[in-house]
């Protein structure tokens, strides 16, 4: 199976791996999948990082790729039709995140499973979104 990582689900697996989910770190270890992590989450955590909400300890968004690939996770990056059409996502009022939503829209559109703690996910599952946590 494919399956893409929310942001928090990201770092977790880098650096806080007991905050992860029993199903989320099975998923996350097994040889049969493939693990991603979008550009969209380098993004976010850079942004929120330089703005002072987010905080990493000893890590710095700058390291967070090669954590990555050390992982064994893929990194995808947020193609031209994704970005094109982010727009015809639904808006879901209990859910506005945009990175959220670009991280939403890359899993329907490249039929993968998103891997995250956030509830409010279910919200698109109407919508094509396969969720797990």
């Amino acid at each position: 199976m494919r399956y893409l990582l929310d942001t928090h689900v990201v770092l977790w697996a880098i650096g806080k791996s007991s905050e992860l989910s029993a199903t989320a770190r099975s998923i996350i270890v097994d040889p049969l999948n493939r693990i991603y992590a979008s550009t969209v989450s380098l993004w976010e955590s850079s942004l929120k990082y330089g703005l002072g909400k987010l905080k990493l300890g000893s890590l710095i968004p700058d390291e967070i790729p090669d954590h990555c690939r050390r992982l064994g996770f893929e990194i995808v990056p947020l193609g031209t039709a994704e970005a094109a059409t982010y727009h015809l996502l639904p808006r879901v009022e209990t859910h506005r995140d945009p990175f959220d939503r670009m991280l939403i829209h890359q899993c329907v559109h490249r039929n993968m499973t998103l891997v995250s703690r956030d509830s409010r996910m279910k919200h698109y599952r109407p919508h094509g979104l396969r969720h797990v946590w």
